[in-house]
């Protein structure tokens, strides 16, 4: 059997990458690319991390395996669960392998917590219920976690940037109102510095692993080219209508796009690999200074109607001034299960009675939710009519103008459950090239212009760097699909492996498909978190950005 190395390069943008392999900056890669292919990998809609890299695994689109976001919304009522590894719905391609013999080896994959029993080892990615770092739970074998201690998590606590409470809250009193500290009191200087040394933690990890173990299949995902775009976009991009010019922090990206380099050149060399695969789930751009607010869109077409409420101020007090180490158990004493008090910031303050369309307000996952009789409890769309309540409010979407596409889910996704998936998917219009933000309001214009005291961006306050379709696929073997995308990572995979698998809306990047197929076996069932791993988990997905 052949040896595949896939190196994940979380949120890669191959517009970035390319010039700089050209130049040297990226030698590693470059050369990668002249012994195959470097091309545009297309993502899901919307490229947002969970359903994306779950694709790459599977060979298949959201409608098939399940997994739409970090959070899942089931019908008969208005709340939220955070989604795990259990709502994964088909085999991941380390599945089908471990089941026929190969051993393979998983290292901080988004989406694989709680990790698997496999012919091998699984170290789980950042959807782990631990803050910052890793403990034996999501380690499997659990004896391997010395091994793997120094993996941590490409993210910053962005309301804890000080050496300690007092700075903290002294650097929120100057702010004046301002939501984080983004940006303040050399956050941004602190936030370079452990990025990098972050990758040389993970890359002596993953070396130590390819080195020792024997392994057919290595995955390993570096989430630090997404961090990095995410905050220091503006900094990188002299056009951005958001750009703060820095001498040091203009190369940020740079310099982890670099860094990254070279952990890839390290491990191509220790691994011996035949086969050498460096993906992305998406790329990214920067966005604008405008901001849409879906739920005035809403209310102003008499779609929704506001009920006054609003997020605890305890949440928020917890947020900005809590301790990293504390935030759960804050959570826990005083929000109860972080599911509800997430359900609670995205749809408290609706009237349900009155309202027909809502929107959970996400900037990396914009989207229009049904109010449908017999699917939500006050449902008021009748189902007979759903279908052309659909279209028609897609058709006013389009035609108000920060919108380029609505889209119905059932044209964007494909399979048993689709019908998890919002109802409408939504594509914002580019300004100048820039993506305006989405974010969460009560009242208010539908669409407004930022102040410049926002531009940092942050949680709650749109990212000045954001996700777009495509990513980044470099091969040291030759590509021959046109129009290469996640889904066809999988079928490659068992392909040059020589493996069979389940049946896969991919198809191999070389060669022909995999001869034959196998069953997709038993499916474990959901598994909900308990109530101390999801506050755990939802103070993580806050710090990265994604919950507010």
């Amino acid at each position: 059997m052949a040896r595949m190395l896939i190196i994940g390069l979380d949120g890669a943008d191959p517009a970035l990458a390319a010039p700089w392999m050209e130049d040297g900056t990226l030698p590693n890669l470059h050369a990668l690319a002249r012994a195959g292919t470097l091309l545009p990998l297309r993502s899901t809609m919307p490229p947002a991390t969970f359903p994306a890299w779950t694709t790459c695994a599977t060979g298949v689109n959201p409608g098939r395996h399940g997994v739409f976001d970090f959070t899942d919304m089931p019908p008969g009522g208005y709340a939220l669960r955070f989604v795990n590894r259990t709502f994964r719905r088909v085999p991941a391609v380390w599945n089908t392998l471990s089941d026929a013999g190969a051993r393979v080896g998983v290292l901080g994959v988004p989406g694989t917590y709680p990790p698997e029993q496999v012919n091998g080892f699984m170290v789980s990615g950042f959807d782990s219920p631990v803050a910052t770092s890793i403990d034996r739970s999501f380690v499997y074998p659990p004896e391997y976690h010395d091994d793997v201690q120094g993996w941590r998590f490409a993210d910053f606590q962005e309301h804890n940037t000080g050496p300690g409470w007092r700075e903290r809250v002294g650097t929120l009193l100057r702010m004046q109102g301002r939501r984080d500290a983004c940006g303040t009191g050399g956050w941004h200087e602190r936030a370079r510095a452990r990025l990098l040394a972050k990758i040389a933690d993970k890359e002596a990890a993953a070396l130590r692993l390819l080195r020792r173990e024997p392994w057919d299949f290595f995955m390993a995902v570096f989430g630090e080219t997404d961090t990095v775009s995410h905050h220091f976009w503006r900094f990188h991009d002299p056009h951005s209508p958001r750009h703060e010019a820095d001498p040091v922090l203009s190369n940020a990206v740079r310099e982890v796009y670099a860094r990254l380099d070279t952990t890839v050149g390290r491990m191509v060399e220790a691994s011996c690999a035949e086969h050498v695969l460096i993906v992305s789930d998406h790329g990214f751009m920067g966005a604008g200074t405008g901001v849409i607010h879906l739920n005035n869109f809403l209310a102003e077409r008499g779609l929704l109607r506001f009920s006054g409420g609003n997020e605890s101020a305890l949440k928020s007090m917890a947020l900005r001034f809590a301790p990293e180490r504390a935030r759960g158990a804050l959570f826990r004493r005083f929000t109860g299960l972080a599911a509800g008090a997430e359900t609670r910031s995205r749809f408290g303050g609706i009237d349900w009675s009155a309202t027909r369309a809502y929107s959970e307000e996400l900037d990396y996952f914009p989207s229009i939710r049904v109010n449908l009789a017999g699917r939500e409890p006050q449902g008021i769309v009748r189902p007979e009519d759903y279908d052309a309540f659909v279209a028609e409010l897609c058709a006013a979407l389009e035609a108000w103008g920060p919108i380029a596409r609505a889209l119905p889910r059932a044209s964007v996704y494909d399979g048993p459950h689709v019908d998890r998936a919002p109802d409408i998917l939504i594509e914002p219009a580019l300004e100048n090239g820039y993506r305006p933000a989405c974010l969460r309001a009560r009242g208010g214009p539908s669409f407004r212009r930022m102040d410049p005291a926002e531009y940092a961006g942050g949680k709650e306050r749109g990212m000045n760097g954001v996700h777009r379709s495509p990513g980044l696929l470099v091969s040291n073997t030759p590509v021959t699909k046109p129009d290469p995308g996640l889904e066809d990572i999988a079928p490659t995979a068992l392909s040059a492996l020589g493996g069979a698998g389940p049946p896969m809306d991919g198809r191999p990047l070389w060669g022909a498909a995999p001869n034959g197929s196998l069953p997709a076996g038993p499916v474990a069932p959901e598994e909900s978190m308990s109530e101390a791993d999801e506050a755990e988990l939802a103070a993580r997905l806050r710090v990265l950005g994604y919950l507010e």
